[in-house]
């Protein structure tokens, strides 16, 4: 096996170490993994900064994990509004396009009326003036040939 494998690293810190560790931790809102990478190289922490916070009079289970919560929050909020925005953009221009389509179809529909009622008023003038049978009479059966 390879000789570096088989070693493991045991940091020692002082408490003034620690101290500034977790202020450094505590103040810049970084990740404790990033924190113990940046002081040791490793990227396992295994709860150590948590223990010396207790140990040194932090309080870490409340504190600490609402502090990042409540900026989560925040940083979750803010890219929620910038989402919001550019969707409340494009679904303006979306229901702009919506409200033009239907007014064409609107207009559209106002034409197929009209010409409805010119071909009806057209036949109803041919039939009387011509005096002949141009609609088909609704109970008539196909001829048999």
């Amino acid at each position: 096996m390879d000789k570096n494998k088989l070693q493991t690293y045991h940091f020692h810190f002082t408490d003034a170490e620690k101290h500034q560790i977790i202020q450094e931790m505590l103040s810049t809102q970084a990740t404790k993994q990033a924190i113990w990478k940046k002081y040791t190289g490793r990227e396992e922490e295994h709860g150590k900064i948590i223990k010396w916070m207790r140990q040194l009079g932090y309080d870490a289970g409340i504190s600490f994990r609402r502090f990042n919560f409540e900026s989560n929050l925040k940083s979750m909020a803010q890219k929620k509004s910038e989402r919001t925005d550019k969707e409340s953009d494009k679904g303006n221009s979306e229901h702009i396009e919506l409200k033009r389509r239907i007014a064409d179809l609107e207009k559209q529909l106002k034409e197929a009326e009209l010409k409805a009622i010119a071909y009806s008023t057209m036949i109803d003038i041919a039939e009387k003036e011509l005096k002949i049978p141009i609609r088909k009479k609704l109970d008539t059966k196909p001829s048999k040939k």
